[in-house]
């Protein structure tokens, strides 16, 4: 079974993620407030596609009981 925080999403994608905090950690703006951080922004959008992927799974499990 996947990590929690894996929950529904691909290898791919979970790469990519962390490539993505790697290049803003680094490259990114030096300060900026949680609306206009790029790091919360990936992090809401993550929070976002976990909770989604969380819901279909459970809709699905209650579809075939």
């Amino acid at each position: 079974m996947s990590k929690p925080e894996n929950e529904g999403l691909s290898l791919g994608y979970r790469l990519g993620y962390r490539i993505q905090m790697a290049m803003f950690e680094v490259f990114g703006p030096a300060q900026l407030g949680e609306g206009d951080d790029p790091q919360m922004r990936l992090r809401r959008r993550r929070r976002a596609k976990v909770e989604a992927a969380r819901e279909a799974r459970v809709a699905r499990e209650a579809d075939a009981a």
